[in-house]
């Protein structure tokens, strides 16, 4: 599906730290410290992006990450009960995530990382197992890709010439 660039001035972003790390390097006088942030912000309507940020203070790598993730928000495909579409795997590295669609009042099934992609993407109802790697960067990256290449019904009904009703019978 064709990407357009979304604007954020008039979004109401809600940001949430999946993780921060500790990164040192050794050189000659010592070791130096820093931080390595990895959040996800969302609208709760459709829109969500990822950033990592690195900086020498926690609060500078937090603020560097929702300055990189604003720059990679992407539209998720949602049906009338707040889940996806379809199922689809996304692939990142090694990480691998199953996500399915669930009907009303499932919720939101799924592990820390997933969760809060899914969660600030405006997704109620669905189901998700993560394979392969548990790496949360990797993971957060394949929750992305996979919600990157949902394709809605009309966008696939449009694709094959057809109408909405031709397609679901």
């Amino acid at each position: 599906m064709p990407r357009a660039k979304i604007d954020t001035s008039n979004m109401e972003l809600k940001e949430r730290v999946v993780t921060i790390k500790r990164v040192t390097k050794v050189v000659k006088g010592g070791r130096n410290f820093r931080f390595s942030a990895l959040v996800v912000v969302g609208d709760e309507n459709g829109h969500v992006g990822a950033g990592l940020g690195k900086a020498s203070e926690i609060p500078d790598a937090i603020r560097k990450a929702i300055e990189d993730a604003k720059k990679n928000l992407i539209y998720v495909p949602r049906d009338e009960h707040d889940s996806i579409p379809h199922e689809f795997i996304g692939e990142f590295g090694s990480a691998r995530v199953l996500l399915k669609p669930a009907p009303e009042g499932t919720g939101v099934i799924a592990g820390g990382p997933a969760r809060a992609v899914l969660e600030l993407a405006g997704i109620r109802n669905i189901r998700t197992k993560s394979l392969g790697s548990n790496n949360k960067r990797n993971v957060v990256n394949a929750t992305i890709e996979a919600l990157k290449n949902l394709k809605s019904p009309e966008y696939v009904a449009k694709l094959r010439g057809k109408t909405l009703e031709e397609l679901l019978g």
